[in-house]
């Protein structure tokens, strides 16, 4: 089956003072139709970045230097206006982990849900706020059409994220993008919200892109894992996989982090260090300064490599436990 979605090599700089910060450095991954591929890493590892690229959304100092982003074999990076206009929101939506800074506070939910199906689905107003009432009930908002006319500060936080995955919906999209959407609620509203994108996911026929650093959260949803660390994929393979199978020692460092049943108290399991800052000039591995297995030869660049049938990591070590 060919992928919904092919990223290959893409690259995404942002420059200040002279500086070239390498935000994406050669991320390559695909997602296939009705498929689920999680991307987590620590915050600053480029997670966002990468899916704002995905249609282009990146900031005026940012730039896509080089890459393909081959969406229903056509290439993002080379659409025209009107072609990546009807993408944007469209084919691919976005969610995002704080629905309060999504929604314009001056308008209802409502009014904001019946301009995307307007401007994506081109239905009159009548019609259209009848379908924006029948999205909020399929995600399982109470009273649905008279929370058409409620603020977004009249919702609560649970509430709030329901609503902008209704307007995410709206178009009919082929690809959601979630980024981090469980992050500011509360747990028991956590597995609701990610129940309700499964629940969606096997209704509407949806791939997701799912942006996380919670390996729970990737557990609950994800077919396929994508492990990123300053700016490039150090291991991509299959839920089941990356869960008993780790090769690279960041991947093992994240999942050692994980308290687990039954095991004897005392101090959480924590990887050394932090994130080198983007703009840092690395030799050869990146992860190297956090690394306990790290030797000279970690000072040459690692390619992506397929170790196993769908496995695919980017260490000279993958797999030594020591």
């Amino acid at each position: 089956m060919e992928p919904l979605l092919s990223v290959r090599n893409l690259k995404t700089y942002f420059y200040r003072r002279g500086t070239v910060i390498k935000a994406v450095d050669g991320v390559d991954f695909e997602i296939a139709p009705k498929g689920v591929l999680a991307l987590i890493g620590e915050s600053g590892c480029g997670k966002s970045v990468t899916a704002l690229s995905l249609t282009r959304l990146v900031s005026a100092n940012g730039r896509i230097v080089s890459g393909e982003i081959i969406f229903k074999g056509d290439d993002i990076l080379k659409a025209d206006r009107k072609k990546l206009e009807g993408i944007r929101g469209g084919e691919i939506s976005y969610i995002f982990q704080d629905p309060a800074t999504s929604f314009n506070p001056v308008f209802t939910i409502g009014e904001q849900i019946v301009e995307a199906i307007e401007l994506h689905r081109g239905l009159s107003s009548h019609s259209a706020r009848d379908c924006a009432a029948e999205l909020l009930k399929s995600v399982e908002i109470p009273a649905p059409k008279e929370r058409l006319g409620s603020y977004p500060h009249e919702l609560s936080g649970g509430m709030k994220q329901r609503a902008m995955l209704a307007m995410a919906i709206a178009s009919h999209p082929a690809l959601l993008i979630a980024d981090e959407p469980t992050t500011s609620l509360d747990v028991t509203i956590q597995m609701q919200i990610l129940d309700l994108l499964n629940k969606l996911r096997q209704e509407n026929g949806l791939a997701i892109l799912l942006i996380t650093h919670d390996f729970s959260v990737v557990a609950h949803m994800a077919d396929e894992v994508a492990v990123m660390y300053l700016g490039k994929i150090v291991e991509r393979a299959s839920l089941r996989e990356i869960l008993d199978n780790p090769l690279h020692p960041y991947t093992v460092g994240l999942l050692g982090c994980i308290p687990k049943p039954g095991k004897p108290k005392g101090r959480l399991a924590f990887i050394e260090g932090s994130v080198a800052h983007p703009d840092c000039a690395l030799l050869g591995c990146n992860f190297a300064q956090r690394c306990n297995l790290a030797d000279d030869s970690c000072g040459e660049e690692m390619e992506l490599v397929e170790v196993r049938p769908g496995h695919w990591v980017r260490c000279g070590k993958a797999g030594y436990r020591g």
